[in-house]
């Protein structure tokens, strides 16, 4: 039996871990595999209850589980917050203090998808990336940091740090992952301005002479970003810091047709968590409109990582695949000629094809 924390969150976070357990249910008790979850309040849910956004009780239950899914945090709602306080404090905290240092996300772009992506079939068809980045570095945790008062106004100061270890750690990840693929990493980084990123390609390049068998590529984060609408399928195993693993792997989503597909797995510690990477959209929330694919899919990464079932996780992403051929599609994929769902229409079409 595993156990698995879930931390639905805010906003659409809400309704695509409603699908995700609905997969859970369907595969608990298949091929002997037991999946028991409980849900916990954590974000901007939490911080309304009991007037923080991760509270101990959330921690306490994450550590005694087997893994964690979690949906998406904040919105407008919580905006004008003291900044210690906001939903975002939370998967934030949740990173540091179970020591996920890894972030993958896979881009690949399904082919009943094709259409659906703004670049061209014969730019994008075939495309299969993953975004290795590192999470517990760089501006999101560095110091000094806040905002003083200055003559004349204010100043902000957000601090880039990273040290050989932490950069050697995701590295290594990034050059592991590419033995099982296609033997290529592409670290990219701003060495030309910056002296963190400058130390983070040479480390990055240490660590790559006990690779000898994986070619190793740099490229400035601004190339990178050209490069990813340019020539997208050129990249194999991508590793970078937060900030910029952060920006590429958002712009890397839309590849696919919408950043509702993207899934994404948080490594390094005992326990891993799993993600979509879209956030709480609350300009949709509750209205039956958001896409759980990401979600159905960070599940299907959940099993495969944390619980090593590779074919359950296989026949996850065949039900997903199998929807999408039928034509079913939420609004962020919608084509023509396609059927329009909503978000437990597209949860419970998936599920049908796991039973």
């Amino acid at each position: 039996m595993y156990k698995i924390a879930v931390l639905p969150g805010d906003g659409i976070g809400q309704e695509v871990a409603r699908e995700a357990v609905k997969i859970l249910g369907i595969l608990s008790g298949q091929q002997g595999h037991e999946f028991q979850h409980q849900q916990a309040l954590v974000g901007g849910a939490a911080v309304d209850a009991v007037g923080e956004p991760l509270p101990e009780e959330t921690v306490q239950l994450c550590r005694g589980s087997d893994a964690i899914l979690f949906g998406a945090i904040g919105g407008w709602k919580w905006e004008a917050l003291d900044y210690s306080i906001r939903p975002e404090r939370a998967i934030l905290g949740l990173r540091q203090k179970l020591g996920l240092y890894a972030n993958l996300r896979p881009v690949k772009l399904l082919d009943p998808l094709i259409d659906a992506s703004p670049l061209k079939p014969g730019v994008i068809r075939g495309l299969d990336l993953v975004v290795v980045r590192e999470l517990l570095g760089d501006l999101y945790y560095g110091k000094p940091r806040g905002v003083e008062v200055i003559p004349g106004g204010k100043r902000g100061t957000n601090t880039m740090t990273y040290t050989t270890e932490e950069v050697r750690r995701i590295a290594i990840v990034a050059f592991d992952l590419a033995r099982k693929r296609r033997k290529t990493v592409t670290s990219v980084d701003k060495a030309n301005v910056l002296e963190t990123s400058e130390m983070w390609r040479e480390v990055v390049s240490e660590v790559g002479r006990d690779y000898p068998d994986v070619q190793l590529n740099h490229l400035y984060v601004d190339n990178c970003a050209m490069q990813l609408i340019r020539n997208p399928k050129a990249f194999d195993v991508l590793v970078t810091s937060n900030m910029f693993g952060d920006i590429l792997s958002d712009e890397a989503s839309m590849l696919t047709g919408s950043i509702g597909m993207l899934p994404s797995a948080s490594l390094g510690g005992k326990i891993a968590l799993y993600e979509p990477i879209h956030g709480s959209a609350p300009d949709i929330a509750g209205q039956n409109k958001a896409n759980p694919i990401a979600m159905i899919l960070s599940v299907a990464m959940m099993l495969r990582y944390s619980f090593d079932l590779p074919k359950e996780a296989e026949r996850v992403e065949r039900a997903i695949v199998s929807v999408l051929v039928e034509g079913h599609r939420t609004e962020d994929i919608r084509q023509e000629g396609t059927k329009l769902v909503g978000t437990s229409e597209m949860g419970d079409l998936i599920a049908r094809h796991l039973l």
